[in-house]
């Protein structure tokens, strides 16, 4: 299957799932709160994503989704709540969630070869799961990140349904942050294309961001959902405890899952990553240790 044919597959999947989703905000039963209509729209969609998975036999039907449904969900709260958050903040908050999600969205059409490819973790999750292998592909691979998406844009429902506090300067640190991550994303993502088109075999990447930081991309997205928390936070400080939970959530998935299968499977292929973990902080970036002996 060409990478056209592909990309068009997910296209209309993903207009299916979203035409699912609005048709049960329009003509479902309503739950009188807003956040719960959006996420059981969140979950049919994600069921519609999922059952393409399972027809193609490829998980990666999914990986867009991370980038396409904060936009949607945003949108829906904005007009639902009939502009009911402060304006300035709406535009803000709005400009920042686009933004992001149109460069994420963007480096996977870019950097996805096709059908013809999965992400090898995937593979990898099922493998392990044995009998199990159906559940953990809906749960492990699909529902439990949208959740985890759902709930890094709590603190968008805040800011956007709730009025009686004007924009001010913890906005526009949010701002700061937000975009400052969306920019570090896209310088590290564009050093690591630039580095995978001509390495040589073995050979790791410790240059540019990635000089500094084992994931510098990892970092960049941890901060812009703690740039989301903080836009939850200048609308309603008295919910600063779980307007963060989200952003707790994405470090506790990067720590725990995302970065040991990157990094074992770094070790596993490029031995020499070795003196790049022993030198490059894993996470937060700072300058790097000298190498030994130099």
């Amino acid at each position: 299957m060409s990478r056209s044919e592909s990309l068009a597959r997910v296209t209309a999947t993903y207009v299916v799932a979203l035409g699912v989703a609005a048709a049960w905000l329009v003509w479902g039963p309503g739950t009188d709160h807003l956040w719960l209509d959006a996420l059981v729209a969140d979950v049919l969609a994600t069921l519609v994503v999922f059952v393409a998975s399972r027809l193609h036999h490829n998980s990666s039907f999914y990986d867009a989704y991370w980038s396409v449904a904060p936009p949607c969900l945003a949108a829906y709260w904005v007009l639902a709540s009939d502009g009911a958050g402060n304006d300035v903040r709406t535009v803000l908050v709005v400009a920042v969630v686009v933004l992001w999600a149109v460069r994420l969205t963007v480096n996977w059409v870019v950097g996805w070869p096709g059908l013809h490819h999965e992400d090898w973790r995937y593979p990898l999750l099922r493998e392990r799961a044995g009998s199990f292998e159906l559940p953990v592909d809906l749960f492990a691979i699909h529902l439990i990140p949208t959740l985890q998406v759902f709930l890094g844009m709590i603190p968008v429902y805040v800011a956007l349904g709730r009025s009686g506090r004007s924009a001010g300067w913890l906005d526009a640190l949010a701002v700061v942050v937000g975009v400052g991550a969306v920019v570090l994303e896209l310088a590290a993502d564009a050093q690591m294309r630039r580095f995978a088109g001509d390495r040589r075999p073995g050979e790791v990447m410790d240059r540019g961001l990635w000089a500094w930081s084992r994931h510098p991309n990892y970092f960049g997205e941890i901060s812009f959902w703690f740039a989301l928390g903080l836009f939850g936070i200048a609308a309603s400080p008295g919910d600063w405890w779980w307007c963060l939970l989200g952003t707790v959530a994405m470090v506790a998935m990067f720590l725990g899952a995302s970065i040991p299968m990157m990094e074992g499977r770094s070790l596993e292929r490029r031995p020499a990553y070795q003196d790049v973990i022993d030198r490059v902080p894993m996470l937060v970036p700072r300058p790097p240790r000298r190498r030994v002996g130099s």
